[in-house]
């Protein structure tokens, strides 16, 4: 009855499991998690089951999808050192040059 799952996990290397390396994992836990939290509130305010069911797994794949393309696309940095890419500045204005003389070697 009890299954057991493989994890890969080398020395120095991230967690992957079934082809989701690292962040995404959590990722996707989180979205499973609010996917829960809409299918609880959606039978809450009192909607059809089945269209409850319809809208939770429509959405699920949608989710891994998502997830899977995002894991295989950037890799287990790579969607970190994009968004980190995008908050250096491309251009620095300087209206003197006192700044770089003043750098002593």
């Amino acid at each position: 009855m009890n299954n057991v799952y493989k994890i890969n996990k080398g020395i120095n290397k991230s967690v992957e499991f079934k082809g989701l390396k690292a962040q995404y994992i959590w990722y996707l836990g989180a979205g499973v998690l609010g996917l829960l939290i809409v299918f609880a509130f959606l039978y809450i305010v009192g909607l059809n089951t089945f269209l409850c069911l319809a809208i939770v797994l429509t959405g699920g794949t949608i989710l891994f999808i998502y997830v899977y393309r995002l894991s295989n696309k950037y890799g287990e940095y790579g969607m970190m050192k994009n968004a980190a890419r995008r908050s250096i500045p491309k251009v620095i204005k300087s209206n003197s040059r006192n700044i770089f003389i003043r750098i002593k070697k």
